[in-house]
């Protein structure tokens, strides 16, 4: 049963509220009972002063390998990396293996959520079947046993056809989005890095940003013909912001994310052949970078997630053509966002924190991301001056491909307090 808690002294930032001051915040019974002068006693007393007091981060989109490669992560180790992370709420992809493309898989993620007894689990299922793009999958049942949305992350659905019948049938459901790895085949190839100067240099087969903006600017297309919730995850280049720059001032409904990696590095970190840095979509350049961050300040992206994508050190210790794409980043995603985005004065604290809690959680339509009265206790206190260098020795992830190990960066996850109990505290890790 949850205890109490009353958190004091701290600076709450809870955008959906629009609070951002001094307050104490107090829990009971799993529930935010008080935001503000808190005189009422409690089993628990945490003193944040010179500390952040946030709703909770969610993370929509995290590779937690559970079923198939549990030797890269499971749910339970990928759930206690995501709370070490400041992250009450993530959302799993279906690229397991078998992929989740039916109601029984959506169970057997939630119910081992359930038991990791860390985060909170929500997942998407698959758009089709086995996630190869021939025939819907049980779209229908899926959502009935609690998936949040649909995509085939990994693979982008290549016939246009197949994904209008999708959004047809999504729009039928209740409460979920698809969403979208945009990526056309035809034009990505074989590649494994961004087209250009330095995949020439390298003599590896690039990937053009076309493939991933003509995919965006086809599924605009059937949004406006469906008027169906869209997501397009892990955006990557300055044409595709623009594209749904567009899309939204026409006011479809279109929503997008970026992922910390897309804002922090370019291609040049390929030039030693390094596979931590070989992601898809891949690192791109300098003008993307900056065409990103714009967005982000224009309010063009919604949500900041991780693409936490776990894999073994042999599998990256391949060559960089038969290497596996990803980055493992899940308890260090948000101070690299705090890196990209508020030492540069890109944004300020309130902006990132809606992009890391009400705002990904109304992608997904779950009743999260805020510190009102009478919602789930689901909070992160996190110290935003504290200075530490990233250790991949350290990571709760089984895995470690993480080309940050050795940066140092700032913001120190104090607690994570999930439905009222306290999953994570530094004190005792």
């Amino acid at each position: 049963m949850a205890k109490n808690i009353l958190i004091k002294n701290g600076t709450v930032i809870d955008p959906a509220n629009k609070i951002n001051g001094k307050a104490d915040v107090l829990a009971i019974d799993g529930k935010i009972a008080e935001v503000g002068n808190v005189k009422t006693q409690a089993d628990i007393v945490i003193d944040a002063a010179g500390k952040f007091v946030l709703p909770g981060l969610i993370d929509i989109h995290v590779h937690f390998r559970q079923p198939g490669d549990e030797e890269e992560e499971t749910i339970a180790s990928g759930s206690a990396a995501a709370v070490a992370g400041g992250f009450s709420s993530v959302v799993c992809m279906p690229n397991t293996d078998p992929p989740i493309d039916n109601d029984t898989s959506v169970e057997y993620v939630h119910r081992m959520g359930r038991q990791a007894r860390k985060t909170h689990v929500y997942v998407m299922g698959a758009i089709t079947q086995g996630r190869a793009g021939e025939q819907l999958a049980e779209m229908g049942f899926m959502a009935q046993a609690g998936a949040v949305g649909f995509t085939d992350d990994g693979n982008g659905v290549q016939n246009a056809a197949m994904m209008l019948k999708a959004l047809k049938y999504a729009s039928m459901l209740k409460n979920v989005v698809v969403s979208q790895h945009c990526q056309d085949n035809s034009l990505a190839g074989a590649g494994v890095m961004n087209a250009g100067y330095n995949s020439t240099v390298l003599g590896v087969p690039g990937i053009d940003p076309l493939a991933e903006e003509m995919m965006i600017w086809r599924d605009v297309q059937l949004v406006r013909k469906t008027k169906m919730r869209y997501h397009v995850q892990h955006i990557s280049t300055a044409r595709s912001v623009e594209i749904i720059r567009q899309a939204k001032a026409e006011g479809l409904p279109v929503s997008c994310e970026v992922s910390p990696h897309h804002l922090l590095l370019t291609d040049d970190a390929c030039c030693d052949y390094d596979t931590n840095y070989k992601v898809n979509p891949p690192l791109r350049t300098e003008a993307d970078i900056a065409a990103l961050k714009q967005a982000v300040k224009d309010g063009v992206i919604d949500a900041l997630a991780s693409d936490h994508a776990p894999h073994l050190k042999s599998e990256k210790e391949l060559e960089f053509l038969a290497a596996p794409f990803g980055i493992a980043s899940l308890e260090c995603a948000l101070s690299l966002y705090i890196k990209a985005l508020i030492e540069p004065k890109v944004i300020d604290w309130p902006q990132l924190i809606a992009m890391m809690t009400y705002q990904p959680a109304k992608i997904i339509s779950i009743d999260k991301g805020t510190l009102g009265k009478g919602k789930q206790a689901d909070i992160t206190v996190i110290d935003p001056n504290f200075e530490y260098k990233i250790d991949v020795n350290k990571f709760r992830s089984k895995s470690k491909n993480c080309p940050y190990d050795g940066w140092n960066v700032k913001g120190k996850v104090e607690y994570t307090i999930v439905g009222g109990e306290i999953r994570f505290s530094s004190r005792e890790n």
